[in-house]
């Protein structure tokens, strides 16, 4: 189905109750499982992702698990069932999912001793694994595909018969992910840590910790982030931390640029965001280490007209969808035609074409392709948004969240009014 979107008729005045983590859920789940007892945590991050990784590892015994689209949940319980003795499954995804690289991943297991074989193309999945005790040792990996593929192998390191010691080959992909795993190991009692590309961990046995640690979730606030400085009303978002164990937490300071000022409420303690005539007259950042806001800057930038160069951003070919294609085309029916240097670098000089209808915007199954062209219709209002539904992957409210906040989401289906109409 697809919807239409128009702004709120006043200023924004809203409070959101953002969902917790989703990656920051989906690491408690797999530590969770493979502390003694089985302790998975109480409260998750209600999603699909989340709900794909909760009913997997609830199929003990399984002889197949398909994972849909969840990339994250692909990585992690490819390391999680290579760990677990006696498991023999294969494990699958979508069509998509099958074209998404693993390869690094795998050769890492298989060099701890782990049993895994590619049930079709070389380098990617369906994977049938046979879990096994696996053993540390020294090796490279290459991060820069995917700080996952890291995160997956240090997770199940504390099973291991010996320590690990990972050297990371490559410049990382999405560091502060890889340093928000660490930490939450650490806070369940692993000894874990990283020196520079070098991380080591140690045998031991997960503790239960007294609270999940799960925060809120700071790549969903930043859709709040560009509304708020998209509109200049004011947004609070209870429960939003900083500091933050979470990479996308830097979108406080990206914004800051784009005249968002991020505060706290001295008496109730949340995070406010409000709107500040401070803009910057051009943004560049490096974003290797936040990927997944590439998508919300690109798009505030072109609606308020601040040309931009944003780096580090070859990862998002490897996404739901090829991110950076997906953004120039749509972008384009905004207007704002973006280039893109050596497929790593996305830039837009500020100039605009006109547009002579309303924009269509194809998602392409891609919940974050959704949300942050959602903000758009603040400057265009009547965008239609298609196949809506695809936030389910990891905000499923986010549209109820939209129309508290004041905007008319309507059937795309039905007729535009116009003036003098009832």
């Amino acid at each position: 189905m697809d919807i239409r979107l128009f702004p709120p008729e006043e200023m924004i005045e809203a409070t959101i109750a953002l969902p917790l983590s989703k990656s920051m859920s989906n690491r408690a789940l797999i530590m969770g499982a493979l502390t003694p007892g089985r302790q998975l945590p109480d409260a998750v991050a209600e999603c699909d992702d989340t709900d794909v990784m909760t009913e997997a590892l609830s199929h003990e015994g399984a002889s197949e698990i398909n994972i849909g689209a969840a990339g994250t949940a692909m990585r992690f319980l490819t390391a999680y069932y290579a760990a677990t003795e006696g498991c023999d499954l294969t494990l699958d995804g979508n069509e998509r999912m099958r074209h998404r690289p693993v390869g690094a991943l795998v050769d890492a297991l298989r060099a701890c001793g782990a049993d895994i074989e590619y049930a079709a193309e070389e380098g990617f999945p369906p994977l049938r694994i046979r879990g096994r005790r696996l053993h540390g040792g020294e090796m490279t990996i290459d991060a820069s595909v995917s700080s996952q593929f890291v995160s997956a192998l240090l997770m199940v390191a504390p099973t291991f018969t010996s320590p690990l010691t990972l050297t990371l080959a490559g410049e990382i992909a999405s560091l502060p992910y890889l340093d928000m795993t660490i930490g939450m190991m650490r806070h369940r009692g692993i000894e874990a840590e990283r020196q520079g590309d070098e991380v080591t961990v140690r045998p031991g046995a997960y503790a239960a910790p007294a609270d999940s640690g799960i925060e809120r979730d700071w790549s969903a606030a930043s859709y709040w982030y560009s509304i708020a400085a998209l509109s200049g009303g004011w947004v609070t978002l209870p429960g939003l931390r900083l500091p933050s164990l979470q990479g996308d937490s830097r979108i406080a300071g990206h914004f800051a640029k784009l005249g968002v000022i991020t505060g706290e409420n001295e008496d109730t303690g949340e995070t406010e965001l409000s709107a500040s005539p401070e803009v910057f007259s051009r943004f560049d950042e490096d974003m290797t280490d936040t990927p997944d806001v590439v998508q919300t800057l690109a798009v505030t930038c072109c609606m308020i007209g601040v040309p931009f160069r944003i780096s580090g951003v070859a990862s998002l070919r490897i996404k739901e969808t090829d991110r950076i294609d997906a953004l120039c085309r749509e972008l384009r029916k905004l207007g704002c035609a973006l280039e893109v240097e050596h497929d790593n670098v996305l830039s837009w000089d500020g100039r605009r074409t006109p547009i002579f209808e309303l924009p269509v915007i194809d998602t392409y199954g891609d919940h974050r392709m959704a949300m942050s062209m959602a903000a758009a219709s603040l400057y265009v209002p009547g965008i239609i948004i298609k196949d809506y539904e695809v936030v389910s992957k990891s905000y499923p409210g986010f549209w109820d969240d939209l129309a508290a906040a004041g905007f008319q989401i309507t059937d795309a289906d039905e007729p535009l009014q116009t003036e003098g109409q009832e």
